[in-house]
Parts: C-alpha cells; structure tokens; sequence
C-alpha cells in the first residue's frame, strides 16, 4: 500500500504485509481480497464503524483494526498529531478517539450569553456582572469576562459525563487526562480575591477527587497581568460520573459596584495522556 511507507516505524507495530501470510493460518486460505486492501476500505470508513461493525467479522480484521499501524495512519490522514513529536501516543487508537472528541465541556465560558449555563452559587454585594475587559488576554478574541462585587460571588457548572458522550465504561477503563483551565484578573485600582475548586464526582455525587489552591489575593494599585490556572487531573481511579466547576471571588475593600477579580475562558477538557496503558476498544 502506498501509504505505508510514511508510518513511523519507530514505534511497535504489526507489518500489514504479514496478515496475508497469517491469513491462511487462521482460516485454511488465503482472503479472496488482499488485507491491504481492506485496511484501505476500513481507513475510509468511520473509526466507530470499523470498530463496532467490522473488527468482529474474523480474526483477521481484527488484528487489522487491533494495530497501531492502523491508528497512527489514520492520524496522519486527519492531520492528528501529538504535542511533543518526540513523544509518540503508546496507544494511538486511544489517542485518535480522545482526541477527536476532545472539545471544551464548559458552556458559554467568556460571557457570551450573560449567566446562560451557569449556577449563581453566592451572588453578593451588588451581584455578578459582565463587563469588556480592561486588559486584553493572549487570546485577544476573548473581549468580554464575569466580574465580582465587593462580597462573595461564586458560580459553577456541573458537567454530566455521559450526556457529553464519555461513558462509565470510557472513564473507567481508560482514566484519561482531565485538563481544568482558568483565567482571573483583577482591577488596577482595587485589591480583590480569586478561588476556584474542581471536584471529580461518583454516580451519587461523592467526591473520588478534588483540586482546591489556596485563594489568590491581589493588592491594589497592582500592575498584575491577567493569571490562568491549570491543573490536570491523572490517575484519579474509577467511577468518574460529574465534573463539578466552581469559580469567583470578591473585591477586598469593599467598594459598591464590580470592583472584585474578573474570570473568563474557563474550560474543561478530556485529553489523551502521554503514556498510558492500552484500553479494550
């Protein structure tokens, strides 16, 4: 096949070529259509036909699909790479369906439409409010970012991990990566303070994992840029049901008005690790 002389042979793979050969030890005689050529149908199809539809028909295309060789080449042909060339998936199957669906699970994350998404958990002072942003993020697509008052405000998300298309099954067989980002910034003229807590949740809502900084506090008259937190959560055990998503934070002198920390661009994700064991398909 033509495309097999561009797979990166320095990862384990199964030779294409050899299923031919192995063919006819599985079912007495040699396939009436060459294995390179059904590899070349199945890479057309959709990755859950091949898996859920055409792996089962023999042994054959079963080792075929089972292949790393086969993952990495349809990768390469939907432009999906890793990060860090140097560190290639151990399981690109994995790798491919991770990443395929891999999206923000965190709905209207920069204010688009208002609160539309959001629990308000605290509401103090004069409330939450959105503003444009004082100060431009890296990202200088993202204008605009909830603001806090001069008491507590809090707000949060609860993703459901099953209506966002990663079963129990897919969570606990595979345990992968969770990616949380935040992005805060405060007022020149004003000292405010920022918190955020991350809580993977069971099926009954328990705790299985939780990630809590220390509040963030800023003085005013600061020149502070805006502060992205990041945290990814690894090995964190089975029975991952819920993501719960809570942010916000208050002024620290008490002013009327939005003087408090702004938070925006908050996202949730599920990323392909870098090493990790293979998974049953």
């Amino acid at each position: 096949m033509g495309q097999a002389e561009s797979r990166n042979t320095d990862a384990p793979l199964t030779d294409v070529r050899s299923f031919e050969s192995r063919s006819a030890a599985f079912s007495g005689v040699m396939p009436d259509v060459p294995l390179t050529v059904v590899e070349e149908i199945l890479l057309n199809l959709p990755a859950h036909h091949v898996v859920n539809e055409c792996r089962p028909v023999c042994p054959e295309w079963k080792e075929l699909v089972d292949s790393a060789a086969h993952w990495r080449e349809r990768c390469m042909r939907e432009g999906i790479q890793p990060c860090d060339a140097s560190r290639p998936p151990v399981d690109w199957c994995q790798f491919y369906f991770i990443t395929k669906k891999r999206r923000n699970l965190i709905k209207n994350p920069v204010a688009d439409d208002e609160f539309q998404g959001w629990e308000i958990v605290e509401n103090g002072g004069d409330r939450w409010q959105v503003e444009n942003n004082r100060r431009p993020l890296p990202d200088n697509t993202i204008t605009q970012c909830f603001v806090t008052s001069y008491r507590l405000c809090l707000k949060r998300q609860l993703i459901d991990l099953q209506k966002e298309g990663y079963s129990a099954a897919f969570m606990g067989h595979l345990q992968p990566h969770i990616k949380i980002s935040d992005w805060y910034g405060p007022r020149r003229d004003c000292g405010c303070e920022y918190q955020i807590c991350v809580e993977l949740l069971g099926h009954k809502k328990n705790r299985i994992s939780v990630f809590q900084p220390e509040k963030v506090f800023i003085k005013a008259w600061n020149d502070e840029p805006w502060g992205h937190m990041i945290h990814v959560f690894k090995d964190y055990g089975p029975g991952v049901r819920f993501i719960r998503f809570t942010h916000g934070g208050k002024d620290t002198q008490f002013w009327a008005g939005w003087y408090g920390i702004r938070v925006t661009n908050s996202s949730v994700e599920i990323c392909p690790a870098a090493e990790r064991e293979s998974f049953p398909v």
